[in-house]
């Protein structure tokens, strides 16, 4: 089956199978076996062909976040109608929410301010490792929920954009 991933700004056309007790991903006519084992205290192994390395993930739909190495990673699997929907300037993109229960650490814009994609906007904390959380496109700050120091819910609606002159 093919699907296509954003990986930051990067988006990547692949396709996945199962096999025995495993993935398999296959990309540019290359096939690695995948798989991910739960360990404790919210941790699991990730296994990528012969390299398996402890990692913590968390989903919120078609959102992955993955703290691997002392970095955090989004990986967002985008249907293709969301991909035509984005590339004639769709607002999917409007609501940042929270990808797991955390306390925010840093807010960078306020209300107002004028962002562009990739920009950082908040800084998160769960389970004891940061998250920046990144504007998604270009647009205005129309409202922040959360201040630093405050708790929130998985799926909490952190900051809200709208289009610029919008706001």
């Amino acid at each position: 089956m093919h699907h296509a991933f954003k990986l930051g700004d990067a988006e990547h056309n692949v396709a996945l199978s199962r096999g025995p007790g495993v993935y398999r991903l296959h990309r540019e006519g290359h096939t690695v076996s995948v798989t991910l084992a739960e360990l404790h205290n919210g941790r699991a192994l990730l296994s990528i062909g012969d390299h398996s390395v402890e990692v913590v993930v968390a989903t919120r739909g078609d959102d992955v976040f993955v703290h691997l190495d002392g970095e955090a990673y989004q990986l967002r699997y985008r249907h293709p109608l969301d991909r035509l929907a984005a590339s004639a300037g769709g607002s999917a993109d409007d609501s940042i929410r929270a990808p797991m229960p955390g306390s925010i650490v840093a807010v960078q814009v306020t209300v107002g301010d004028a962002v562009t994609k990739g920009q950082t906007l908040l800084v998160m904390e769960s389970m004891k490792m940061e998250t920046t959380i990144a504007a998604p496109r270009d647009g205005v700050i129309e409202a922040l929920s959360y201040e630093k120091g405050q708790t929130f819910d998985r799926d909490a609606l952190l900051v809200k954009l709208a289009a610029a002159g919008k706001a």
